[in-house]
């Protein structure tokens, strides 16, 4: 069974049609590169897997569960939304970090305020200890009670990850993880997805990086206008597939 199943998601803002019938699936371990270029609906496609936009239509199932479906009026709750969303972790182009919390706070408060919310027993002590753990995983224990903007964009993105990582999501998203960094600090984040990968992390990638998409990947998606328009392996996307769009992309985006 699929970890993540998606069925002909469509979203419109107002008369544009963002998003058309989107349908895949996702096996756990597997890294999945959506790629396109600018208004195609990667990230809109993301943010409805987020649950930070309403799908107009379609399904999202995880593990078999039926997390949201168009027609289900249960499954639009903004109280059941809320626990939905702790399926997926998602690290944004620009790292959204608390300015007033150091990095570590960043990454342990979720959780302390889920323990207490939700009363899961977790110590804070134990949660504190992992968010200890996760930083130094991303290269930074020197880093922990450095505030953000002590931090280069690079080292905000590692502690982005980590704050995702540490909510433990089924599925870890990312929305163009390097656009907003300078290309000498790009490396260290690519490194750390890429050390992800090999962990077997499941992961959904926004990303403008082919060569990065190309050796981090299972399976790309081209997209195009708001559709699927191409999907497969890696080498089937960027090397065989024959769609004249995705070659004018791809021409466009590798120099």
């Amino acid at each position: 069974m699929p970890i993540l199943e998606v069925n002909n998601i469509g979203k419109s803002f107002g008369e544009t049609r963002v998003l058309e019938n989107i349908s895949f699936t996702l096996e756990e371990g597997e890294v999945l590169s959506i790629i396109g270029s600018s208004g195609s609906g990667k990230t809109t496609l993301l943010r409805c897997l987020n649950f930070l936009e309403t799908p107009d239509q379609g399904s999202i199932y995880v593990r078999g569960k039926k997390l949201f479906c168009s027609e289900d009026p249960a499954t639009h709750r903004e109280e059941e939304i809320r626990k939905k969303r702790l399926h997926f972790g998602l690290v944004f182009q620009n790292f959204n970090l608390f300015p007033q919390y150091t990095a570590l706070e960043n990454v342990t408060l979720a959780r302390k305020l889920m323990a207490k919310s939700e009363k899961t027993g977790e110590t804070e002590e134990a949660i504190v200890e992992e968010g200890k753990q996760l930083l130094k995983m991303m290269g930074l224990e020197d880093r922990m009670e450095n505030y953000p903007h002590q931090l280069s964009g690079g080292q905000q993105q590692r502690v982005a990850i980590a704050r995702a990582l540490a909510m433990k999501p089924d599925i870890l998203c990312f929305d163009e993880p390097t656009s907003a960094l300078d290309p000498e600090l790009t490396g260290a984040v690519l490194k750390v997805i890429k050390d992800l990968a090999d962990q077997k992390t499941t992961m959904i990638i926004v990303t403008h990086e082919i060569d990065f998409a190309r050796d981090v990947s299972s399976r790309i998606i081209f997209m195009d206008n708001g559709v699927v328009a191409q999907e497969g392996t890696p080498q089937y996307v960027l090397e065989e597939a024959p769609i004249p769009r995705l070659a004018e992309f791809l021409g466009q985006v590798i120099r």
